[in-house]
Order: structure tokens, then sequence, then C-alpha cells
């Protein structure tokens, strides 16, 4: 039996959606598995063991060679865990026996946004959404048990050669400060006074080279400032080895989850993006204006400025760490 499982982005989809495998091989264990997405993900997808083969799509990609080598493997199911038109190409062009497509609910989404009519199972999570569709193939739906991500040696031993380069020796906490949209991101002098508050406990910032923000940390003596500095890969081997995680609404928040670390989310404007595993924290206030906008970037409409993140206190936040 054959799968092609399809999903282009984004990070934190793609991340999400490495928990289908596992999850159809416990209804199939001899599934071999096959995954579509972007060239950028293809080390990312590469993690996951319960994948077989990884194709991807470039800019340089010949759509139909690719699309013919696709009809080659001859597959038995194909999953488009993206629904956009993209992936609807190749849902139409590759043959399968058995197709399926993830729903894309956008009438709902639509009402939850534009009135706040919500006929959404609260919090939202981004892997039932994907794993739901898969019970018309007869594979009941639970979240998968354990890592979904099996990092290489190599991987890790670069991140460690990075955290020893930076002195951060004993335990420490992981962070994720940045977010694609601003009303995603707990503000700076909220994180600021979270590390004035912990001062006994040693932060690990981890973010990418363009979030010059987060140079406002480096006169903390408990905060390091691994910014620019890591690859996906190399951010989610010091999140494994990280004995805690705070994020937001980022693709390093389904990175923790995947590697089963002790999580705290930070959610705002954006509906979409909460953490899937129970025994993730989840920090969000209750606001009559929520959500504002799909994916965070707003407009915002409350009169308190960003009030979904300015909310979320350092002292709460700190409590809940200390519940980890």
């Amino acid at each position: 039996m054959k799968v092609l499982i399809i999903r282009f982005s984004s990070i934190g989809d793609v991340t999400q959606a490495l928990s289908i495998p596992s999850h159809i091989q416990t209804r199939y264990p001899q599934a071999e598995i096959h995954f579509l997405s972007k060239d950028i993900f293809g080390e990312l997808i590469g993690s996951n063991p319960h994948i077989k083969k990884i194709w991807t799509l470039s800019q340089k990609t010949s759509f139909f060679k690719l699309v013919t080598k696709l009809n080659q493997e001859n597959f038995d199911y194909l999953y488009d865990a993206h629904n956009n038109l993209r992936s609807n190409l190749f849902y139409f062009l590759v043959k399968a026996q058995n197709k399926l497509q993830k729903p894309m609910q956008r009438f709902k989404r639509f009402l939850l946004i534009r009135f706040k009519i919500n006929q959404f199972e609260m919090p939202f999570s981004g892997q039932r959404d994907l794993l739901k569709p898969l019970e018309k193939w007869g594979i009941s739906f639970r979240l998968p048990i354990g890592p979904q991500i099996v990092l290489k040696d190599e991987i890790i031993r670069s991140a460690q050669d990075i955290l020893k380069r930076n002195n951060v020796q004993g335990s420490f906490v992981a962070v994720a400060p940045s977010a694609a949209h601003l009303f995603k991101r707990w503000p700076v002098d909220k994180w600021k006074e979270l590390f004035s508050l912990c001062p006994e406990t040693q932060f690990v910032v981890l973010a990418g080279a363009s979030d010059h923000f987060t140079k406002a940390f480096n006169s903390f003596p408990n905060v390091k400032n691994l910014t620019g500095q890591t690859s996906l890969l190399e951010s989610a081997a010091v999140i494994q080895q990280a004995g805690r995680v705070i994020s937001n609404d980022t693709g390093l928040l389904h990175f923790s989850e995947q590697l089963d670390q002790k999580t705290i989310a930070l959610i705002g404007a954006a509906p979409f993006g909460f953490p899937s595993k129970p025994k993730t924290i989840i920090i969000k206030k209750d606001l009559t204006c929520w959500p504002c906008s799909k994916h965070g970037q707003g407009p915002c409409v409350n009169p308190q400025f960003h009030r979904c993140m300015n909310d979320i206190t350092a002292l709460e936040v700190k409590l809940k760490l200390d519940q980890l």
C-alpha cells in the first residue's frame, strides 16, 4: 500500500502534518508513505521516520515532469492535506485509487472572523483538523503518541556546539518571541519583565536573523540570544534539549509539540494556531473582539491596541512556567 500526502506550507502547518504518517500507519502498518511539499521543508520532513520518500517542488521544478514521476509510483491513496490551488492541481492530475481532501470550511472561518460566530471545536487544533478527515479511510482519530520529529546525530551535535559557543550550561528554557505577524507576538517589554522575574532561570532565545528586536534581551545575564544562529533543525535540536519551552503562535511552537516537550503557548489574535497536545499550557485572553484576523495580521479593532497579547502578564507566564 502506497500513500501520497500533500502539504506545501506554512512551516507550522507542515510541522503539524508530520503527525499524518504515523496516524495512517496505526491502521495500515505496512503503508509506504510519500510526502510532497516545498523544497525548503525537505529537511524538516525528512526528520520524520515514518516517511519513505520526499517529493519537493521549487521554482526550478518542472510541474509536468513531477506529475509524471508521481504517476509512475502508482499510489493507492492520496491525501491533499492543503487544499489550495497548487495542491488541487496535483490532486486531480496524480492518479490514485482512493483520494481525499482536507475540508477548508471557508464559510465557518468567515463567520468566526467577521461575525464572531464560532462553529469550530475550540481550542482549534491544527492536528485534529488534519487527522479527522482520515476517518473516511477507516482510521479512527487520535493524536499520535511520542515525538514525530527524530533528529540526526549531526544536527544534535551542531546544536550542542552552538549552545556551548554561547556559554549555555545546565538546564534552560527555550523561548520563541517572534511570529510572522505582529498580533501573534507577545510584546518585547513583557519578555523583558519575565526575564527579570526569573533571575535564576536560564533562557535561550530562538529567532530568525531578521528579528532584530531580540537585541533588547542582550542586557539580561540570564538570557542567551541565539537569534540568527540556528537552522530550522538546529532550532528543533535546541528545543529538544531544553527543559521547557515558551512560544508565541509560530512554527517553533509546533516543533516543541512534535518533539513532545513541555510547552507554554501564548495565543494572540489568530484563531487557528493553537497547540494540539493536552499537556501544553495555553495562555489566551477572552475578548469580544477575538479573533480579528485569520493569521494575526490585524488590523486591531480593540480600543486598547494589541490587548489580546498585552493582557497576558509576565507574572502569569512565570506561574505557569513554575508548573511545568
